[in-house]
């Protein structure tokens, strides 16, 4: 069953939080419940597959040992080439799926949510090098967090303290009010994204062009046209996607951070990134960016810092678009980005010293308008439809 396909899983879901809703409104805990159900959906996701079930079962045995042996190993010492060994090993899972389908192996390992499973993975075995981590972490709570199901298959990526902080708060029956709301009016927002919105644009613009035009529009306006309308699609699809992990996240008291925030709404690249797919992009933030341009720094390898910073967004977004995948178009999508992000910066230093472009409401909407369509030829490259 896929999460968030039809209307038979939502019906399943609704049903099984009924005791999680009246709990919450009594202002008790469903902690051990919600437990429970997580793994029971889980079952219905991966249930039809044995390959995709095995998969799962021991990529979070795999998981799950190797976080907790690091945490281990981390009380006592602090190796450097262990660090290393032990995120290499938490992403090779990840590698495996991106790579064995190039050799013709395409149904040996692999499942929905492998990626979103590894980033957090990942993230442990980051915090806990940091001294983020140091309490002794539950090993029922720790799978609880990889495999939490309204998040498991596409994100929100959640980040374990701050999960760990609403699992174990009890919200009283008036809090729990506030979030049940919110959960539904997500849920309500999720079905107006996806199964409105996205269905008309896929079903009536994007299927149809760029070529299939019947005259109204030259070969270049059908180029056109489709660049729109495949990046409004592919916004309200994944964005309505994830207000439903957000929206039933909220009714099992965990509060999963939005992914989107008016994107289209931008003033800039910069602006852009912290407004689209938040929780992805944050991640490469903080856990590669951040500790590249830390380390390059440290070892001075290369004085200019801005020189620096530039590698870290290319190195950024060069894996991000092959973590989409490893065709031509997601690396011109990834590179494209980090030129934008890197033209933007100049601007912006150049604008610094000279002040010839103030901020006012109309270079506001200029900045929109330029940020808005640069956006949109990124996700014509990213359709593949140029490669």
């Amino acid at each position: 069953m896929t999460p968030y396909g039809n209307i038979l899983f939502f019906i399943i879901i609704g049903i099984l939080l009924i005791p999680t809703i009246m709990a919450g409104l009594r202002g008790k805990s469903a902690k051990g419940y919600n437990i429970f159900i997580s793994i029971l959906v889980l079952a219905l996701i991966f249930g039809n597959s044995l390959n995709g079930s095995i998969s799962l079962i021991l990529f979070t045995i795999f998981q799950l040992l190797l976080i907790i042996g690091y945490q281990k190993y981390r009380v006592q010492k602090n190796n450097s080439y262990v660090f290393i060994s032990a995120v290499l090993l938490s992403i090779l899972p990840l590698v495996l799926v991106k790579v064995l389908p190039l050799l013709g192996l395409h149904h040996l390992f692999g499942f929905l949510g492998v990626s979103y499973i590894t980033f957090k993975s990942v993230q442990m075995i980051l915090e806990t090098r940091d001294g983020l981590l140091k309490e002794k972490i539950s090993l029922i709570e720790l799978a609880y967090f990889l495999l939490f199901f309204p998040t498991v298959s596409s994100g929100p990526i959640d980040r374990w303290r701050r999960f760990k902080k609403d699992m174990h708060t009890v919200p009283s029956s008036q809090d729990y009010q506030q979030l049940l709301l919110s959960g539904i009016n997500y849920i309500f927002v999720g079905f107006l994204y996806k199964f409105i919105l996205a269905y008309l644009i896929y079903n009536y613009a994007v299927v149809f062009l760029p070529d299939q035009t019947y005259n109204y529009l030259t070969p270049f306006q059908g180029q056109i046209a489709y660049m729109y309308a495949y990046s409004f699609y592919l916004f309200f699809d994944f964005a309505g996607y994830s207000a439903f992990a957000v929206g039933v996240s909220r009714i099992m008291g965990i509060q999963t951070p939005i992914n989107f925030n008016r994107p289209f709404a931008s003033r800039n690249i910069k602006d852009f990134w912290n407004r689209w797919h938040m929780s992805l992009s944050f991640w490469f933030r903080d856990y590669v960016y951040m500790r590249f341009v830390l380390w390059m720094t440290k070892k001075k390898w290369i004085q200019n810092k801005y020189t620096i910073s530039y590698i870290g967004f290319f190195l950024l977004f060069f894996l991000m678009g092959i973590w989409h995948g490893l065709e031509w178009h997601y690396v011109i999508y990834g590179l494209y980005h980090a030129l934008l992000i890197i033209c933007f910066d100049k601007f912006e230093r150049w604008n610094k010293k000279h002040k010839l472009w103030p901020k006012n409401k109309w270079t506001h909407a200029i900045g929109v308008f330029l940020t808005f369509n640069a956006v949109c030829f990124g996700f014509y490259i990213f359709s593949g439809i140029l490669f």
